[in-house]
Formats: structure tokens, C-alpha cells, sequence
């Protein structure tokens, strides 16, 4: 069973917990989460990129003084990256071995040794479900959406029964379960199989009063004025017709280049010199340029100054 000692017994403990690692939360967020915890239950997150879902797990790992395991997803990621393969090459010198010594016709010997846990290379899934020193390990599986369909298939044994099977040497299972954050950026739909044994939840861009605090929170340093007016700007510039809008990630990444520069206040031409801290593609800089630049920063001077 999980430490239920450490396991926030309310979505008040919740939200305590997470904003004690930083971490600005709205409640149905803490709500979920806490759900996820008490029913022991994977937890899907989805939102835009930069949103703060990886983040989620950093923070509940941390605050639970839980191990953090972290799989990142890709196009093409197979069993072997995801959960276990075979050491191909100690195998072989072991077979080397065996015939050097004249054991090698002991055929169900020699195959019983080098298929042995003493030559599996673990992954993060597998190594997820072994006994850790603390309690059950944090496992993030970090954008999801990346693999394909015959992956999200494979998990769906790991979701549900907090084990996988090796056909050399059978199944293994936690004795302990992990606590599971899946996250997607939602670039294809997952499929409803993996959606079921989940708790869900989307991470939304937060409004300008959470984003604040957030900002103040992780960049304390950047003065009061500056950080309302850049709270502003990005709010505004993600109402604009962008290819890609802003996360909170580039929020935080802005507000740090402007303190580095000694900006107290946003003016146009700091905003344009610095706009590729905040937007990663050069059609949505250029189209923010000039004349475009100066509306939006008057829009965020006005909700700054109210």
C-alpha cells in the first residue's frame, strides 16, 4: 500500500503540497490529484505544451520525498527503450565461457543462467515497479501522444495491474504499484482503452491572477510592475492568431531574460529584442512586430495599472 502517511489526506493537503514545492494549482487540479493519490489511480493529463503537466509530477515526487522515474515518449519508442532488453553482449561472452569450460551441451543450464535478472537491462517501466527505498516511486510517462497505438496497448497491462510480463522469465509485478502521471499534448487522441483506467484531467493556460502568482513565485526577483506587465502581454498575445501561443514555461523564460537585462518596465523596444524568449517561430515573431507590438503592450499596461 502507499505511505498513507505521506499521501495528503485533503485536497487542502493537496493544494498545500504542491504550492509548498512552487507549484501555483487551482483547486480542481489539486481535486484530481488528490483523487488520483487516495484511489490509486494513473493520472492522464492534457493540455498545450508549456502548460506545466510535466511539471505536476516533478513537485508530487519532491513533496512526497518519492523517487521520480521519467519515461519520455517518442515516435518509434519500443520495449526495449520503454521496459527492458537483454544484455546481448554479456550473454554472448557467457556462451563463450561455457564452451571454453566444455559446460556448453548443458543446453537448459546455460539458457535458465544468461536469460537471468543477472543480464536484464531494466527501463524506467520496469525499474518503476521494483521495491524503492521511500515508498512507491512517482513513474511519469511524459508525452504520451508521441508513440503510436501499439504502445499505448502494451500499457494498458502496466495501468492495470502494475506489471509486465518477460516472456524468459514470466511476469513481475510491484508489490507496491507506482503512482503513474501520463501527459499529452494532445497532438493525436489517446486511444479510450488507456483513457479508462485513468483519472483525466486538462491543464488549461491559467488566467492572469494564477499566472501572476505563479510568476512571482518561480522569478521572485523580477519587480512587481514588470511582472504584471508581462502577465498582461502574454495574456493578450494568446487571444492573437499565433501558430503556437505561449505556455507558462516561456512566461517564466521571458520574465527571467527581461531581470537579466535590468528591465523594470516593458517597453516596445525591449519587447521586440527579446519576443524569442516568448515565441518560437519566426511567422508569429514577425507578425508581432511594430505597430502590432505596441497595442498589445498598451493593453497589458492598462490591466497592470488597474
Amino acid at each position: 500500500m502507499l505511505n498513507a502517511s505521506r499521501i495528503p489526506a485533503s485536497i487542502d493537503a493537496t493544494l498545500s503540497l504542491l504550492q509548498s514545492q512552487g507549484y501555483v494549482s487551482d483547486r480542481a487540479l489539486a481535486t484530481v490529484l488528490f483523487l488520483a493519490l487516495r484511489m490509486k489511480r494513473p493520472l492522464l493529463l492534457e493540455g498545450e505544451a508549456g502548460t506545466g503537466k510535466t511539471e505536476i509530477a516533478k513537485v508530487l515526487a519532491a513533496g512526497l520525498g518519492r523517487r521520480l522515474i521519467r519515461l519520455q515518449c517518442y515516435e518509434g519508442l519500443d520495449l526495449a527503450s520503454a521496459v527492458y532488453e537483454w544484455n546481448y553482449a554479456g550473454q554472448m561472452m557467457a556462451i563463450r565461457l561455457a564452451e571454453a569450460g566444455g559446460v556448453a551441451e548443458d543446453r537448459e543450464r546455460l539458457e535458465g543462467d544468461i536469460f537471468s535478472e543477472k543480464y536484464l537491462v531494466k527501463r524506467p517501466l520496469l525499474q518503476a515497479l521494483e521495491p524503492q527505498e521511500g515508498g512507491a516511486p512517482i513513474l511519469l510517462i511524459d508525452e504520451l501522444d508521441r508513440t503510436d497505438e501499439a504502445f499505448e496497448a502494451f500499457l494498458l497491462e502496466v495501468l492495470a495491474d502494475a506489471q509486465v510480463t518477460i516472456p524468459e522469465l514470466g511476469t513481475v509485478k510491484a508489490a507496491e504499484p507506482p503512482i503513474v502521471i501520463l501527459t499529452s499534448n494532445r497532438t493525436r487522441e489517446i486511444h479510450d482503452a488507456l483513457k479508462r483506467r485513468c483519472l483525466y484531467h486538462w491543464v488549461g493556460y491559467p488566467d492572469a491572477t494564477r499566472e501572476l502568482a505563479i510568476l512571482k513565485a518561480r522569478v521572485p526577483d523580477a519587480p512587481v510592475k514588470l511582472s504584471k506587465q508581462v502577465v498582461g502581454f502574454v495574456q493578450a498575445i494568446r487571444k492573437e492568431e499565433l501558430f503556437k501561443a505561449p505556455g507558462v514555461a516561456e512566461t517564466l523564460d521571458w520574465a527571467t531574460a527581461l531581470v537579466e537585462l535590468d528591465a523594470v518596465a516593458l517597453d516596445p523596444a525591449i519587447v521586440s529584442d527579446t519576443l524569442g524568449a516568448l515565441l518560437k517561430y519566426q511567422d508569429d515573431i514577425q507578425a508581432m512586430q511594430g505597430s502590432k507590438v505596441k497595442e498589445l503592450l498598451d493593453q497589458a499596461k492598462a490591466e497592470a495599472g488597474r
